[in-house]
């Protein structure tokens, strides 16, 4: 069974950065979209961008110019570079994987990483 694991969350200040990591335990991590969500208490779990197999990406309004999501399908591992992070961006950040091509709701996620906590503040 797919496993992720999420890694890089933590405190920055405003206008900083981070980057995510989700790496699988499958070795065929390329056959997965992989997409990433993030969730704040008492509020539903949002998509945040995503990764196809065939490396092409969407990302959400909020995210585009910002965040970027990237593959190393060899390392078995997706990233999210986030930039110029605000305080609205604090969340429980999670990815996620669906078998095939398609950009899943998170409805129809095949599997989920247990989440990293992600602080913007100062």
């Amino acid at each position: 069974q797919l496993q992720l694991v999420e890694s890089g969350g933590g405190l920055v200040q405003p206008g900083g950065s981070l980057r995510l990591s989700c790496t699988a335990s499958t070795t065929v991590l390329g056959i997965y979209t992989i997409r990433w969500f993030r969730q704040v208490p008492g509020r539903e779990r949002e998509g945040v961008a995503c990764i196809r197999t065939d490396g092409s990406v969407e990302h959400a309004d909020f995210a585009r110019g910002r965040f970027t999501v990237t593959r190393d399908n060899a390392k078995k591992t997706v990233y999210l570079q986030m930039n110029n992070l605000s305080p609205e961006d604090t969340a429980v950040y999670y990815c996620a994987a669906l078998y095939g091509s398609s950009c899943p709701p998170a409805s129809l996620v095949d599997a989920w990483g247990q989440g990293t906590q992600v602080i913007v503040s100062t």
